[in-house]
This record gives C-alpha cells, structure tokens and sequence, in this order.
C-alpha cells in the first residue's frame, strides 16, 4: 500500500496540520499580556486543543499497536513500525511542551517583559478616551471569537475523518477475517470429502482383483478430475 493510500499516513497530515497550528496559536499566546481577556481566552484554547490532538495520537499508537501483531498481513516491517512510534513520540513531545509551558504559565524572564509590556499598555489604554478603549476591546475579542469558532470547526472536521479512516479500517478488517473464516470452512469441507472417499477406495481395492482394481484406478481418475472441476474450478 502506497503512502497516499496508508490511512496512517493521512491521520498523521491532519494530525501535523492541528500541531502546526497549535504551535502558531502559542507564539501568540506568548506575546500576550497576562491581565488580558485575550490571554485567558488563548490558554483554553490552546489547553482545548492540546486535550484534541492528545486524544488523536492515542488513537494512532493504536492503530500502530495492532498492526504490530502481524506486521506482514498489514503489509509493514519493523523499521515502519518503528519509524511509526518515532513520529507518534514526537507528536506526543511538542504537544506537551506546549501544555506544559501553558499550564505553568509565564515564569521565565521572556515573559516577564512580556507582562511588563503589557502593564505599558494598559496604563497607556487607561489615559486615553474611556469609550473608545472599550469600543476597542469589544471588537478585538468579537474578532478572536471568530477565530475561535473557525479553528474549532476546523478541529472537529479533523476530528470526524479520522474517525471515518478508523471506521473503514475496521470494515475492512471485519471483511478480511470473515472472507479467512469461509475459506477455512470451505477447506475442512473438502478434505472431509477426501477422506470419506479414500476409505471407500480402500474398503474396494481389498474386495477386487486385478481387473477390478484397474477399473477402479480408471474410475478413481475420472472422479478424481470431476472433483477437481467442481472444487477448484467453481
């Protein structure tokens, strides 16, 4: 199977485009005072998102986990595999350092001039026209809002064809494992057919003569192709 048609690889695009932006939403959320509506909306999001794609990448260690069963019946080796577990740990790397550093908050000296910026600004929004800094809020959060609103789409648009890829690997297997289970009944059929008819042979070639067996091997032939045509040739 191709890399285009490995349904590990898709979920792992859709789950690389949800870091990707994460981490973008990150950098914003350091250049953001802390006293702000801005700053406390950014960490749910980022916390919501961190929880999101968590859950994503579990959901492919699973997928890896199985597959690490029978490596051969899906087509892999174990240097895919592990370059499979190498790609999830890292994932599962960059999406804690975000939440880490989140949940710890600004505690390193980058931040903190962050925050001093930012304490600027508010004395600098407070002499100015009561109004028109409130005007301003008002439109800055409407907007992240809106943002907020798309990106969570976005996520849960994400979210759904992963589910759907997990959902037709499942059919697939489902149908793989009852097309084995008819095989195998198919075969138990036939080698019982075998068997009943070599002890019919036996129990004749001890009753005949020469003549007799000579016709029965003749006999045995022509069964034999019939039983060929009719189990392999059907």
């Amino acid at each position: 199977m191709s890399s285009a048609q490995d349904p590990f690889y898709i979920v792992r695009e859709e789950i690389q485009g949800s870091i990707g932006k994460l981490q973008t939403t990150f950098h914003r959320w350091e250049q953001v005072s802390s006293n702000t509506g801005e700053y406390v909306h950014i960490t749910k999001e980022l916390l919501t998102s961190c929880e999101s794609i968590e859950w994503q990448v579990d959901e492919l260690e699973k997928t890896i986990s199985v597959a690490s069963r029978d490596p051969a019946y899906y087509g892999l080796d174990e240097v895919e595999l592990s370059r499979r577990r190498n790609w999830t740990g890292s994932a599962r790397n960059q999406i804690g350092t975000v939440k880490r550093a989140v949940e710890k908050g600004k505690s390193n000296p980058a931040m903190a001039r962050h925050q001093d910026n930012g304490t600027s600004r508010t004395n600098y929004y407070s002499s100015q026209d009561n109004d028109d800094y409130i005007a301003s809020e008002s439109d800055r959060q409407l907007l992240l809002m809106r943002q907020q609103d798309d990106e969570l789409d976005e996520l849960s648009a994400s979210v759904q064809r992963i589910g759907g890829v997990g959902l037709t690997i499942h059919e697939e297997l489902s149908g793989q494992e009852r097309i084995l289970n008819n095989l195998s009944l198919e075969m138990e059929t036939t080698s019982n057919r075998l068997d009943f008819v070599q002890k019919r042979v036996a129990m004749v070639m001890k009753k005949a003569g020469i003549k007799g067996q000579i016709m029965l091997i003749l006999f045995l032939v022509v069964l034999f192709i019939i039983l060929f045509v009719l189990v392999f040739l059907t």
